[in-house]
């Protein structure tokens, strides 16, 4: 079957140049080669790392690093109670994805109470909290500053109390640098919490939510020079595809919604709500939803390693798996 292939640069929504492929030679091995000596690489398929997106009952622990490099990180948590610190960056602003559950975000900048399918960006310098009920989200932390490219749903608020039966505490204030990661605080020590949450009075500025829309396609959020934020909305089609490199970047997707298959040239997989895959740069892939799907799109200049264990890998290309795929999106 004949498809087309989009050859993307970060920061550009145009194809650098798009070419006709043939896709079963896309996907398929290279022709042995005729020299006596090696002249490529062998790749492992894909791997998948996978967290449940309902709250399971445990101890307060650290979020969970997925994918992380010199100045950006990904990371999983779970809360079911307050952050034990007030929390400023040094180097990073914050960004949060609201997977299940409810979470109050208390800063002086005011307070959200975020739901599934928001996000937030806390600017590098603002002292935060977060409360969370039987919750999930993910973290994202980019260098700062992050330039917001759509419009918000709503701001944070002034709310005193910022949420039902809070009292102030005896609390502490860690300023960290490194992304935030343990052993990197540069001063702990004690804060007066209704002082610092009062402070929002006092400050013009608010935190833009943004919301995963309906629209179909991909939605940019958050950018840097070298970095972009946003969510991809698909439906199922006809098996029509169209495939993708990004020849400056790495690409993590997380899904959020819905499944499809992700066809690339390290294997096809299955992916399920509460997936992570990374795409490196250069490689041509294509979708496949099954129905309505959502995932979350982070693209990043830097090479971005996985730095958790893998739950499962992609499956070898053949032309047997891709039609399965391409029948179940259409039934």
């Amino acid at each position: 079957m004949s498809v087309i292939e989009d050859v993307m640069v970060i920061g550009s929504g145009r194809p650098l140049r798009s070419i006709d492929r043939d896709e079963h030679l896309l996907l398929a091995p290279p022709h042995p080669s005729k020299l006596p000596i090696k002249l490529w690489n062998d790749y492992e398929p894909l791997p998948v790392v996978h967290f449940p997106q309902e709250y399971v009952e445990q101890k307060f622990a650290p979020p969970r690093g997925v994918y992380e490099n010199d100045q950006l990180r990904v990371e999983w948590q779970v809360m079911n109670g307050r952050q034990p610190f007030y929390h400023r960056n040094c180097d990073v602003d914050e960004i949060s994805y609201q997977i299940d559950g409810a979470r109050t975000l208390m800063t002086e900048l005011g307070v959200i109470e975020h739901r599934p399918g928001e996000f937030s960006r806390i600017p590098r310098g603002v002292g935060h909290d977060n409360y969370g009920r039987q919750e999930s989200h993910l973290l994202f932390y980019l260098p700062a500053p992050v330039a917001e490219l759509v419009g918000p749903t709503r701001t944070s608020q002034p709310v005193m109390p910022p949420f039902p039966g809070w009292q102030p505490g005896a609390v502490n204030e860690a300023l960290t640098q490194c992304m935030g990661s343990v052993g990197h605080d540069i001063a702990v020590f004690p804060v007066d919490e209704t002082l610092l949450l009062e402070r929002v009075h006092a400050e013009p500025e608010r935190m833009p939510v943004h919301s995963i829309g309906a629209p179909v396609g991909s939605t940019w959020l958050y950018a840097t020079s070298t970095v972009r934020l946003g969510y991809v909305n698909a439906t199922a089609g006809d098996g029509t595809r169209r495939y993708r490199q990004t020849l400056d970047a790495d690409e993590i997707q997380y899904q959020v919604s819905g499944t499809r298959t992700l066809v690339t040239q390290r294997g096809i997989v299955d992916l399920r709500p509460g997936d992570f895959v990374r795409i490196p740069l250069g490689l041509a892939h294509a979708s496949i939803p099954d129905g309505s799907s959502t995932h979350i799109s982070l693209l990043s200049h830097l090479e971005l390693p996985q730095v958790v264990e893998t739950n499962r890998t992609a499956d070898p290309y053949s032309p047997e798996r891709l039609a399965a795929a391409i029948e179940r999106s259409r039934a």
